[in-house]
Order: C-alpha cells, then structure tokens, then sequence
C-alpha cells in the first residue's frame, strides 16, 4: 500500500503557496499528494504550479467534479499538467455531489452511472490523443485534443484516469472504464467488504488489470483524541448529510465522520493504517486535520 498526503483546502484554507509547500513536504516521504477541487484554487492549475517547483512525486486530483466541465475542455488541462509535471498526473474524476451540481450550477444530477460511463468512454481516448465522436444519452463530444509535448527527453503519456466511487453501479462503471476508484470518509469494513471486491469484480469481468483503489480519510496525530475528534466532528458534520457519503457511513456502522477521523499517538495512528492496509486497498491518501501545528506534526510522525 502506497502512502500520499492530501494537499490544498481539505486541510483548511490554502493559498497557492501553501499547496506548494505541502507538495514540498510531501516530496519529504510519501509516495503521492492530492488535491481535491474544492471553491477555492483550480485543482489541476495548482497541481501544474506546484508540479513545476517540486519533483521526484506523483501528482493526483481526488477530484476534479466534471459536470461542469466538458471532456474537450477538462482533456485539455489534464494533458497541460502532465506535460508540466513529466507525466506525474493521475486524474481523478468524479460526478459531483448531486446538491452542489443541481444547486449551484443548476445542472441535471440524474443517472450519475450513466454520464460517468459515457463521460469516460470520452475523455479516455481523448487523453490517448484519440479524436472522438460521440453521442450519448448524456453527452455529445466530436473532436481530438493535441497532446502538448512533455519535459525534454519524455514522450506524451496518459495519465491514468480514477473515478470517485461509492455505491454498487457507479463501481461498476470504474471497474469496467477506468484504472481505478478514489474514496473519500469510507471506513476499513466498507473498503473490505464493499470498494475493493466490487471494484475488482468489474475489472475482471471486462478483463482489465486489477484497479487502483484510493482510499482518503482524514488523520491527526495528538495526545488529546477526543478533543480534536469532537473539532473534526463540527467540522465536518455536514458531510454526514450527505447522501453519498451517508450511504458508506450506515455501511460501516457508524454515525458521524468523526468516527472515521485516524487520530491519537504515534502508535494509535500506525496501528489503524496497519490495519487499512489489510483491507485490499492500493493507496492510502491521508488529510492531517488541525492546527498548523497538529499537522506538521501529524506529516512528520507519518513520514518517520
């Protein structure tokens, strides 16, 4: 299991400059660092910047909502970073949160399996350098996206394509589609019993290599758990809302994301990663909560 570290405004307000440095210390002993498209900085615009000052890790967006962006235009600024980062890019996709998408955007949030699938069986080739024409149910896509060359002595490459997946068909469509799925505040019985067989089942059955799975949960190391998980609780209590997220909470038998939070010692900490590993996952992408100084302390003691 390979360890990244999640960058940018999951960890509380960051300006550009805090991304790049939190790359910079994610460079220091962990495989991967991640952002995620929050309201704040444009994900894949920092992970460019930062991916041009920081080298020697791999780069990936966990994720990048895409009902707002058409294929064309999302294949684009995909192929833009990995040629500013060497091909370090892993694009993380996801269909957005239904309220946000009809909400604030006032898109169609419907049938999310079935423009995910049409929306992969787009920008897939797309990042291949492949034209596409394409109509769908959901989507109408006709054209190609030139691949911009990379640093020297590097030739163009995909970046692998990872789709935020929870429930039973959007899993299937990562399995069959894409190299992987990302997760988000799903606890170790869920991704055990629940991400990673069905993840793998689709993969096999469409005959494709075994899938990524990115499972991201928010970390802190401290000598007072229960205060920082009562913080982490308020903060994140919305999220428990969330019908997406509500679903993998009830799977695992608990009533808040706070009960998901990895927190106390050293030991506490390692013990519960320890135990993520076990659950068939590829990649473990943490988010230290708290304090900047709880979260140098936090990065620190994991990458010790």
């Amino acid at each position: 299991m390979r360890i990244g570290l999640a960058v940018g405004e999951v960890r509380g307000p960051a300006s550009l400059d805090d991304v790049v440095q939190q790359v910079r210390d994610a460079a220091g002993g962990f495989s991967t660092a991640w952002i995620s498209q929050a309201l704040g900085l444009d994900a894949l615009t920092a992970l460019a910047v930062a991916g041009r000052e920081v080298g020697g890790i791999e780069l990936g967006s966990a994720v990048i909502p895409v009902p707002q962006r058409h294929p064309l235009a999302l294949a684009s600024q995909a192929l833009t970073v990995q040629a500013a980062t060497g091909n370090r890019l892993s694009l993380g996709i996801g269909a957005g949160i239904a309220a946000m998408t009809a909400g604030m955007y006032g898109l169609p949030a419907d049938r999310p399996a079935q423009r995910t699938r049409e929306y992969l069986q787009v920008i897939s080739p797309l990042l291949r350098g492949e034209a596409v024409d394409f109509a769908g149910e959901t989507l109408r896509a006709v054209g190609a996206v030139q691949q911009p060359p990379p640093l020297p002595s590097l030739t163009p490459a995909a970046p692998q394509v990872l789709v935020a997946a929870l429930g039973p068909a959007m899993l299937r469509v990562a399995g069959e589609l894409a190299d992987g799925v990302v997760t988000w505040m799903t606890g170790p019985r869920t991704l055990a019993e629940h991400i990673v067989p069905s993840a793998q089942k689709a993969a096999a059955q469409a005959r494709r290599s075994a899938p990524r799975v990115v499972a991201g949960l928010a970390v802190c190391v401290t000598d007072d758990a229960d205060e920082v998980r009562t913080r982490f609780g308020a903060q994140f209590a919305m999220a428990g809302q969330v019908p997406e997220y509500r679903a993998m909470l009830d799977r695992e038998g608990v009533t808040s994301p706070a009960e998901l939070l990895i927190t106390g010692s050293e030991a506490e900490v390692a013990r519960a990663i320890t135990r993520l590993a076990s659950t068939g996952i590829t990649d473990l992408m943490l988010a230290p909560f708290g304090t900047p100084e709880e979260q140098n302390r936090t990065t620190a003691s994991l990458g010790a």
